[in-house]
């Protein structure tokens, strides 16, 4: 089994890939992190215990980072993940203690340990990584893989069309701390990063099939599913947006489920209307060689993911 750790904002999407990938048989997650992201880091880590507990996962430390990105202000999300952060379905408040380690010390612990033999799976802004390269600069060489969901890159419309940061060009995971981004696009990381361009495509909306697995399951998991998936359809969105990040826990069960590109991105800081766009020199001439060279997702075979991820929740 791959070991992991899963760095996460939860947040409803978030929420379902934790469950897929301890449903999934084929990950040993070893922690979850949480950062500021859907929700600030304390709210997230009450909501990863409450999703532990609900599927009888106790086992798994959860340890807490930074509530505020790594030099500015923590922004105002534009889209609600509901009142609780979980769909508004009203899980009980959690019994499990949170984990008394800061979550980036955690992350250099567990990467010590299990060196070479690791991947992080980084579902929301990357303070909690960032910080860990500043303690650790070499744990970029001691990871497997680092797979985020972040950015856009330039395949296909999606990307712009539903653009999630707080202004008309970023991501949001990118946008809340794009300083956190840069450190870490730029630290050596083997990163494979997936972009709305592909998460936001309507090929990922559930279908008729699965929405029947889905209603025939009396697994907790499936139940969560149904509500969450019902919760983004009432506000006017695709069920893809309850989605989004199991795309990153697919791509550590099975990378092939993924085409990816070799593309040279730079991160923006600065920008009135592109602070957290993630820019990709294209050019055949004169391309900024400096900028880092990472993996990058520009399809999905859909069918597949979702069939694996219905198949570990239902």
């Amino acid at each position: 089994m791959r070991r992991v750790i899963i760095d996460s904002d939860p947040g409803i999407d978030d929420a379902v890939a934790i469950m897929f990938a301890l449903g999934c048989g084929r990950l040993d997650l070893k922690a979850i992190t949480t950062v500021s992201g859907n929700l600030q880091a304390d709210r997230c880590s009450v909501n990863a215990r409450k999703i532990l507990e609900l599927v009888d996962a106790r086992r798994i430390p959860v340890a807490r980072g930074m509530q505020a990105p790594l030099v500015r202000p923590y922004p105002r999300d534009p889209f609600s993940h509901g009142d609780d952060g979980l769909g508004n379905l009203d899980l009980p408040e959690p019994a499990i203690p949170e984990d008394e380690r800061f979550a980036p010390d955690v992350i250099v612990e567990l990467v010590s340990r299990y060196s070479g033999e690791i991947s992080i799976i980084s579902l929301a802004p990357l303070t909690n990584i960032a910080l860990a390269v500043m303690k650790d600069p070499e744990l970029p060489l001691k990871v497997s893989e680092l797979i985020i969901i972040g950015g856009t890159y330039g395949f296909g419309s999606a990307g712009s069309l539903r653009a999630t940061g707080d202004n008309p060009t970023s991501e949001w995971n990118i946008y809340v701390d794009p300083e956190a981004a840069r450190i870490v696009f730029n630290a050596g990381f083997n990163l494979t990063a997936i972009g709305l361009d592909v998460a936001m495509q309507d090929s990922l909306a559930l279908g008729v099939e699965h929405r029947a697995v889905l209603r025939s399951s009396s697994k907790k998991s499936a139940r969560f599913l149904r509500g969450v998936v019902d919760f983004v359809e009432v506000r006017g969105f695709r069920s893809y947006c309850a989605l989004i990040d199991a795309l990153a826990v697919a791509a550590a069960v099975d990378s092939t489920i993924l085409t990816t590109e070799k593309l040279r991105v730079g991160i923006e800081t600065r920008g009135e209307l592109t602070t957290g766009q993630t820019v990709v020199d294209r050019r055949e001439h004169f391309a900024w060689t400096h900028l880092p060279l990472i993996n990058v997702a520009s399809a999905i075979d859909a069918d597949r993911f979702l069939d694996l991820l219905i198949g570990a929740i239902a």
